[in-house]
C-alpha cells in the first residue's frame, strides 16, 4: 500500500499546485515539477524515485506524447519538416560548442566537456506539449515545427549518444562500430515502417476495434498501437516518445480518433502525467550545490540561451517572423527526461565524472523549470 499512499501524496500535490500556478498566470506544468523537487530527495525526502514512480512516469509521457500525436496537424508537420530540420542541427550544434568550452574553462577533461554538451544538446518535448495544449496552440505553425525538430533533435543526440558509447565508454566492445550499424539499419528501417502504420495497419486496426464486443474496444487497440510502436523505438535505442507521437499521428488519420482522444486523456492526466512531471523533480538533489554554485548558474544560463537561440536563429532563417522563431527557441529549451536518461547512461559509461553529476543534473531541472515560463512569455507576446 505504500506506492498508492505516494500516488495520493502525488495527485494531491500536483492538483493544489497546478491550480494555484494556472491562477497566478504561470503554466500548470510548473507547479508540478516544483511538486517533484518538494517532495523528493532535494528538500522533504518523502518520496524517492523507485520502481513504482519509474512505471508510472513512463507511462506518462508516453500518453503525453501519443496525445500530441493525435492532435498534430499531419500535413503542418510534412510542410515544416524542413524548417524543423534546420531548428534542430542549429539546436544541437550551438550548445554543443559553447558547453564544451564552459567545461573546458572550469578545467573538465575534454571527453567529459564534449559529453557534457551533447547533454545539453537533447530536448525533451513533453515539456513543452503540455504548455502548448494548454494554450491550445499545438496544431499551429510553430507546434508543429517544435513537435518536428524535437524528433530529429532526439535521433541526433541517440546517434551522437551512440557514437561516444561505442568509440570512447568504458561498454564499447570490439563489436561496437557493428552494433552501431545495426542500430542505425534499424531506425532507419523504423522511420521507413511508419509509413506504412499510418497508411495501413492503424486504419485496420480502428476497423478491428470497431467491431470488438468490449466497451472501449477502439481506444483499447490504440493503446496496444501506442505501447507496440513506444516498446520498439525504446528496443532500437530511440527514445520510446518517438514511437508514441507516431503512434498517435497513426490514429489521428483514421475515423476512431475523436473516440480515442476523448478516452485517453482523462486517464493520462488524472493519472499518469503528474506523476511524469513529478518525477523529473525527484531527480534534483541539493548535494554540493554550492561547491558547484558558479558551474550551475553558468552552465543553466548558457543552456537555456543556445538553445533559444540556435532553435529561434533555425526557425528565422525558415522565413519564420520574430514573434515564432522566439516561440520555436523557447519551445525546444526543456532537457527534461530526454537529457536525465543521457547523463545516467553517460556516466555509467564513465564519460561523466561523479564530480559533476549533481551539478548537471541540477541545470538539467532549472532548464526544463525555465522552458514552460519562456514559452509562455513566448505567446503572450504573440497575441499582443
Amino acid at each position: 500500500m505504500h506506492a498508492i499512499g505516494e500516488l495520493c501524496l502525488i495527485l494531491i500535490a500536483t492538483t493544489i499546485a497546478g491550480h494555484y500556478s494556472a491562477r497566478i498566470g504561470l503554466p500548470a506544468v510548473v507547479g508540478q515539477l516544483l511538486v517533484g523537487i518538494l517532495v523528493g530527495p532535494a528538500i522533504f525526502d518523502w518520496i524517492k524515485g523507485d520502481e513504482f514512480t519509474s512505471l508510472f512516469s513512463e507511462i506518462g509521457v508516453i500518453i503525453l506524447m501519443f496525445s500530441a500525436g493525435m492532435e498534430s496537424d499531419l500535413n503542418l508537420l510534412k510542410k515544416y519538416l524542413k524548417p524543423s530540420i534546420l531548428v534542430a542541427l542549429l539546436g544541437v550544434i550551438l550548445p554543443v560548442i559553447t558547453i564544451y568550452g564552459l567545461s573546458l574553462a572550469f578545467h573538465l577533461h575534454q571527453t567529459e566537456s564534449i559529453f557534457i554538451g551533447v547533454i545539453f544538446a537533447a530536448t525533451s518535448v513533453s515539456i513543452s506539449v503540455a504548455v502548448l495544449k494548454e494554450l491550445d496552440v499545438l496544431h499551429g505553425k510553430a507546434g508543429a515545427t517544435i513537435l518536428g525538430a524535437a524528433v530529429v533533435d532526439d535521433v541526433l543526440a541517440v546517434v551522437i549518444l551512440s557514437v561516444m558509447v561505442s568509440l570512447i565508454g568504458t561498454g564499447a566492445s570490439t563489436g561496437g562500430s557493428s552494433n552501431l550499424l545495426l542500430s542505425f539499419t534499424s531506425q532507419i528501417i523504423f522511420f521507413i515502417a511508419i509509413y506504412f502504420v499510418v497508411k495501413f495497419i492503424a486504419p485496420i486496426l480502428a476497423r478491428l476495434g470497431k467491431h470488438l464486443f468490449i466497451p472501449g474496444g477502439p481506444t483499447i487497440v490504440a493503446v496496444i498501437l501506442c505501447l507496440g510502436m513506444a516498446l520498439i523505438a525504446d528496443a532500437i535505442d530511440l527514445s520510446s516518445v518517438v514511437g508514441a507521437f507516431f503512434a498517435g499521428i497513426a490514429i489521428s488519420q483514421t475515423s476512431v480518433k475523436h473516440e480515442v482522444e476523448q478516452n485517453i486523456e482523462p486517464i493520462g492526466y488524472a493519472m499518469f502525467i503528474p506523476v511524469f512531471f513529478v518525477s523529473i523533480g525527484l531527480s534534483m538533489s541539493f548535494d554540493g550545490f554550492m561547491d558547484d554554485f558558479l558551474f550551475i548558474v553558468l552552465l543553466t544560463i548558457l543552456a537555456t540561451i543556445t538553445k533559444l537561440l540556435g532553435a529561434g536563429l533555425g526557425a528565422k532563417l525558415s522565413n519564420f517572423s520574430m514573434k515564432d522563431s522566439y516561440i520555436v527557441g523557447a519551445g525546444m529549451v526543456s532537457r527534461g527526461e530526454m537529457a536525465l536518461i543521457i547523463a545516467q547512461i553517460g556516466y555509467r559509461a564513465e564519460l561523466l565524472s561523479s564530480e559533476y553529476y549533481s551539478a548537471i543534473i541540477t541545470a538539467i531541472i532549472l532548464t526544463t523549470l525555465i522552458a514552460p515560463l519562456l514559452l509562455k512569455h513566448a505567446y503572450s507576446l504573440k497575441e499582443n
